[in-house]
C-alpha cells in the first residue's frame, strides 16, 4: 500500500513538473529572441567596422593580433560569432512553434545563460489548457512508471530473501 502511494505521489510530482514545460519553453524562446537580437547588433557592428576598412569578417579577425589584449578580443569575437550562429539556428527552430513542437526541439534549449534568465523570472502556474493537460498527463504516467520501476528494482532482492527463509 505504501509503495502504491509513493508511486502515485511520484506520478503527481512528475505531472506537476512537466505541466510547466509549455510556459517555460515559451519564456525561453522569448529570451532566446532577445539574446539573438543583442548578439546580432554586436555582429553587425563588427561587420560594419570591417567593411569600412574594406575587410571581410575573417580578414578583420586575422588582423586582430599582436598584443595579448587584441588576441583575447579576437577570441571573444569568434565565440560571439559562434554563439550567434547557434542561437540563431535554435531560434529559427523554436520561434512561432507551439508547445509540442518546442518539446520536440527541446535539445535546442540548452543555452545556460538564456535558460537561467528564463528560470529567474519563471512563475509556476496551473496550466488550464490542452497543452498543459497533455504534458501533465505524460509526466504523471512517466513519473508513475519511473518510480514504480525504481521501487520494483529495490524490492527485487527482498523477494528472494523471503523465499530463502521459508
Amino acid at each position: 500500500m505504501i509503495l502504491r502511494a509513493l508511486t502515485l505521489a511520484g506520478g503527481l510530482a512528475a505531472g506537476a513538473a512537466t505541466s510547466q514545460f509549455p510556459e517555460f519553453s515559451q519564456q525561453y524562446a522569448q529570451r532566446l529572441g532577445g539574446a539573438v537580437d543583442a548578439l546580432s547588433q554586436v555582429v553587425a557592428d563588427f561587420d560594419a567596422s570591417a567593411a569600412q576598412e574594406g575587410l571581410t569578417r575573417s580578414a578583420a579577425l586575422d588582423q586582430m593580433n599582436g598584443t595579448a589584449f587584441v588576441e583575447r578580443r579576437r577570441q571573444d569575437m569568434e565565440r560571439t560569432f559562434e554563439r550567434h550562429a547557434k542561437l540563431s539556428a535554435d531560434l529559427d527552430a523554436l520561434q512561432g512553434q507551439g508547445p509540442f513542437t518546442r518539446a520536440y526541439h527541446a535539445a535546442r534549449m540548452t543555452d545556460g545563460d538564456v535558460a537561467g534568465a528564463a528560470w529567474d523570472n519563471f512563475q509556476p502556474a496551473l496550466p488550464l489548457n490542452f497543452a498543459g493537460a497533455v504534458f501533465s498527463g505524460v509526466g504523471f504516467l512517466a513519473g508513475m512508471i519511473g518510480l514504480g520501476a525504481v521501487l520494483a528494482v529495490l524490492r527485487w532482492p527482498l523477494r528472494f530473501m523471503g523465499r530463502t527463509h521459508a
